[in-house]
């Protein structure tokens, strides 16, 4: 299957295997904000709900880990 070149450009970008914890963060921050573009444009419909929910997850992970990092409890 071919890969059409105007999506090459905007998947996310993968920065190597050694990562500091901060730079992890960024990089599941960026594709996080890309797969939710992904979502709104339409892309993938038959998985809408499913990707919609692991967004969604991924976004309240995020903010326990900036939470945690800042030295302030999360709440369950």
């Amino acid at each position: 299957m071919a890969t059409e070149p105007s999506s090459m450009a905007t998947e996310p970008k993968t920065t190597g295997i050694d990562l500091t914890t901060s730079e992890l963060i960024e990089t599941l921050r960026a594709d996080r904000l890309w797969l939710l573009r992904q979502i709104d444009a339409g892309r993938w419909p038959e998985w809408r709900l499913d990707l919609a929910a692991l967004e969604r997850e991924l976004g309240q992970l995020l903010d326990q880990v900036g939470e945690h990092q800042a030295g302030r409890p999360t709440a369950d």
